[in-house]
């Protein structure tokens, strides 16, 4: 086919990440930009052409454009993926998809019924050590899982990662690349319990979500498990990692790019050194191709991710365990 056609909802943040990635494909053309600050989006257009609008609605109906970044907050998924979907334009949709159930199941039911390529923001999922690892702990038995992610505040006192209805939390807004491969690593979460707390935080302006939350996972393996996150570390000291408890008493400790084994000499992985397609190469060329197994995480997989933090809100507001549905087959 001709080259891809390529417009962007969403052009702050993570959208100028994929913006310079998408620039330099041969096989890809931006072609619009749209923005609820008219600015923003007019000066992505100055610099890398196309046109741009305020309206997405008006992108999808004017533009003749082949697939679609929508580049945007939590809050703002609302039915605007959906319709793209629904008109065949391929999707590539920013973590956390969706802040709730219904509004997730909505966006897959179209992008499934009308056949359109769809990728998600989960670029741990492209780096040679989660690849190798991935295959490594295939056929191993995992028994437990232990994961955190702890740091600050992200933004000003205005910002919408503050507000809980507006960011889903630490858990849901960040800490979902965590859940995402624990999910990618060791097969999918079937039931979560959350406790929350805010108690470090409070002389935060304008700071509703939690400062702390634990989370309790099972497994469809069996397997049990925990992610703890927190956001009151403003002044530094943050961390991340996942453990992976397994068969012939291992662990696995995953960093971000680099894991390590132990005890120390017992097992070694071999880790590529060869480049791997990056998560907008592969976007475009799964498009190029009609080709949706080039993407490590399509829409149902992003949404299933979603889906486990989205729960685990719901259970801290219940008190009780919550059945994680399942949609990826």
């Amino acid at each position: 086919m001709s080259d891809v056609k390529v417009g962007f909802v969403g052009t702050g943040g993570m959208a100028n990440a994929h913006i310079s990635q998408v620039e330099t494909i041969e096989e890809a053309t931006i072609v619009a930009f749209c923005d609820i600050e008219e600015e923003r989006a007019k000066v992505a257009a100055d610099r890398y052409g196309g046109q741009y609008y305020t309206d997405a609605r008006r992108l999808i109906d004017e533009t003749e454009v082949d697939a679609i970044y929508f580049c945007l907050p939590p809050f703002a998924h609302t039915d605007i993926e959906r319709l793209a979907a629904e008109s065949g334009r391929h999707i590539f949709v920013e973590k956390p998809v969706s802040m709730t159930v219904d509004h997730g199941l909505s966006v897959l039911e179209a992008v499934n019924k009308n056949s359109v390529i769809s990728g998600v923001g989960y670029q741990g999922r492209y780096q040679n050590a989660e690849i190798a690892l991935r295959d490594y702990l295939k056929d191993k038995a995992i028994g437990m899982v232990v994961s955190h992610r702890w740091g600050g505040i992200a933004g000003g006192a205005d910002h919408w990662w503050r507000v809980m209805e507006k960011s889903g939390g630490m858990l849901h807004e960040q800490a979902t690349h965590q859940v995402d491969m624990i999910r990618y690593l060791a097969g999918e979460i079937t039931e979560v319990y959350k406790l929350s707390a805010m108690k470090i935080n409070t002389d935060q302006p304008n700071h509703t979500i939690p400062d702390a939350e634990v989370v309790s996972l099972k497994f469809a393996s069996g397997a049990v498990g925990q992610i703890t996150t927190t956001c009151a570390l403003t002044g530094g000291g943050g961390s991340m990692r996942t453990d992976f408890m397994l068969e012939d008493h291992q662990i696995v400790q995953l960093g971000w790019g680099n894991f390590e084994i132990q005890p120390e000499n017992v097992d070694t992985v071999e880790i590529s050194t060869d480049p791997q397609l990056g998560i907008d190469q592969a976007f475009i060329q799964a498009i190029q191709t009609n080709n949706q197994s080039l993407i490590k995480s399509s829409y149902a997989d992003g949404l299933q991710s979603a889906l486990v933090s989205i729960c685990a809100n719901q259970s801290a507001e219940e008190g009780k365990p919550v059945a994680v549905p399942q949609v990826v087959s």
